[in-house]
């Protein structure tokens, strides 16, 4: 059989460089007419004190604005004149800068991206600007479920950085200032916090337009990140309405920083799969996952039931995501207890097959993105120091038993139950009740 041509052309190899001052450059050249660059810094939401709340909330918010070299007007018609799209988000750990542009503008493109990261104006009236369209986003915010249950999650299972709000809660706009932002920057947006990462563009180029940019910054010490400590708990709140939300989960002590591991909480949350009960199925969909076959096929009044993880450097959480009618909540709960416990006592060979082959499918399909490959160096540097071959995530994929899950099963449920509750909550079991069944 003849091969294509993308499949004649060699694999792209990725090169990474540290400047004197400790920044670290990375890329990985690729065919096509287009490039990703990104800044991503070693910040976010861990690092913030009481007093600097939502701080990286609005940090994405005010991302290419005003510079102190640029106005907000300039900047954007300068990135719309190389045919640019920008783009920025805040996460706990870590914050992403992106530009997205055509080979022949990389210079111009990678010069916007600096000034915009690490020179930043923070004007008054634009700070208040993006205020008023943080509280406005943060009404709608309140609609989606999912995400208020993951903030609840996170500010009761940990005591310590990972326990800070990353959603700014309504209550701390006010409070956020130029000055407070200003301060924020100054403290970490600085050489060893920094790593360049490009894709589709070649290293010896980027390394050369990178120097004059960012050699520049003082060579300072790391700061450390807070500690997080994780406890487990209980989160409830009340809302009008028919239905109940819940989250289940428990520790993956390690993090991203155990690769066996997390590659095998990947697994299991294929595994477990599921999604919305009105889900159309299709490709990729998980319709023969546990969770849609022995709970959404079985109950009609479990709306949504899936499985999710948030994992960090260090540590993270795995865990079930739930809607049910209100009148089902002690239900749901029993139900997604026996899915879990179940997994500790025997994983047939063919569901795990069927979620290895659905995790490395959506590794080589999500690194056919160039934003993705960006990413992903970028985030990968910043927690190992340095980038893992593709080929040892699928070598970990392969290796993977159904004991491996049994055994990461029953290590997740030894540690504390953290437990998350939206909607109409009356018929929620007591934590002590739910931790006992996992005792």
């Amino acid at each position: 059989m003849a091969c294509s041509p993308a499949q004649r052309m060699p694999a792209p190899q990725m090169k990474t460089t540290e400047l004197s001052n400790g920044v670290k450059v990375a890329s990985e050249a690729s065919y096509g007419p287009t490039a990703t660059l990104g800044l991503y810094v070693d910040a976010g939401s861990v690092y913030e004190s009481a007093q600097q709340t939502g701080t990286s909330h609005l940090l994405e918010y005010m991302a290419f604005k005003s510079t102190q070299n640029r106005t907000f007007f300039r900047l954007t018609r300068e990135v719309e004149a190389i045919g640019g799209n920008v783009m920025a988000s805040a996460s706990r750990e870590q914050m992403v800068y992106t530009v997205d542009v055509l080979k022949t503008n990389v210079a111009e493109a990678l010069e916007v991206l600096a000034d915009a990261v690490l020179n930043p104006k923070f004007h008054p009236w634009e700070v208040d600007e993006q205020k008023a369209k943080l509280e406005g986003d943060l009404k709608a915010m309140k609609n989606n479920p999912q995400t208020v249950l993951l903030e609840g999650l996170h500010e009761t299972a940990w005591n310590g950085g990972l326990g800070r709000p990353l959603v700014c809660p309504e209550g701390a706009v006010g409070a956020l200032s130029a000055e407070g932002l200003q301060h924020f920057h100054s403290q970490l947006y600085k050489a060893p916090h920094l790593v360049l990462a490009g894709a589709g563009v070649e290293h010896t180029e980027l390394l050369g337009l990178s120097k004059p940019l960012l050699e520049s910054l003082p060579k300072q010490g790391k700061v450390s990140q807070p500690a997080s400590k994780y406890l487990g708990g209980d989160f409830r709140q009340f809302q009008v309405g028919g239905l109940t939300h819940l989250m289940l989960a428990f520790e993956f002590p390690g993090g991203w920083r155990d690769v066996k591991g997390s590659v095998a909480v990947t697994v299991l949350q294929f595994l477990l799969g599921g999604g919305g009960s009105f889900s159309t199925g299709g490709p990729g969909k998980g319709m023969h996952s546990r969770l849609y076959r022995n709970v959404l096929n079985q109950y009609g009044w479990m709306h949504n039931c899936t499985a999710f993880n948030s994992l960090y450097n260090d540590t993270g959480v795995v865990g079930v995501f739930a809607t049910c009618e209100a009148s089902k909540a002690e239900d749901a709960t029993d139900v997604i207890t026996k899915e879990l416990q179940a997994l500790a006592k025997d994983v047939p060979e063919q569901d795990l097959e069927r979620a290895k082959r659905a995790t490395a499918s959506s590794v080589l399909m999500n690194l056919e993105n160039r934003n993705v490959v960006a990413e992903d160096i970028g985030r990968q540097i910043l927690t190992y120091g340095h980038r893992k071959q593709v080929s040892e995530f699928l070598d970990t994929i392969k290796s993977i038993k159904p004991s491996d899950i049994s055994a990461l099963a029953t290590k997740l449920m030894k540690t504390p139950l953290s437990m998350a509750s939206l909607g109409d909550i009356n018929l929620v079991p007591r934590y002590s009740n739910v931790e006992k069944r996992f005792g």
